[in-house]
């Protein structure tokens, strides 16, 4: 009996440690829900093929993703007014890098202090799958809640 009661013990501290560091790796409810939306009628640019928006909240403004296809690569570069940071679709699959200074509008100091370095890191790839648009989009807006540092985080909503 001794050894069940402990192991039933066990087993809730475990479901409650995980709990706990959900909640603590910024899997949060407020990032659950996101809006994606095309944006029309812009000037795109050169080398822009398309832009959307990305809303967590109402209350605040959308991030932009702008698409721009390479040689090697179709990339998703996400900028807010605080941070900027692309997404790569390629023969290799799918991931977060910096974005090239050439393409960059948001001071890199700023950048580097609103992102983390190791979540950039874990985000190298997400899959090991070339992924359409549809796909990047919701992939971008899943994982970029975890890039952005805690402090930050209220950029996002």
């Amino acid at each position: 009996m001794k050894k069940l009661s402990l192991v039933i013990v066990f087993a809730v501290a475990l479901a409650m440690t995980t709990a706990v560091n959900t909640n603590a790796a910024g899997t949060s409810e407020e990032f659950v829900n996101y809006k994606i939306e095309t944006v029309d009628d812009l000037h795109l640019g050169k080398n822009i093929e398309k832009i959307w928006t990305l809303t967590y909240s109402a209350d605040e403004v959308p991030v932009t993703v702008l698409k721009r296809k390479t040689a090697s690569a179709t990339n998703y570069i996400v900028r807010s007014e605080h941070f900027e940071v692309c997404y790569a679709s390629n023969a290799d699959g799918f991931g977060a890098k910096k974005i090239k200074k050439s393409w960059a509008t948001v001071p890199v100091q700023i950048t580097n202090a609103v992102i983390s370095e190791k979540d950039m890191e874990n985000q190298k790839v997400i899959t090991s799958k070339k992924v359409d648009d549809e796909r990047a989009l919701a992939l971008i807006a899943n994982y970029l809640p975890e890039l952005v540092n805690d402090t930050y985080t209220h950029l996002l909503n």
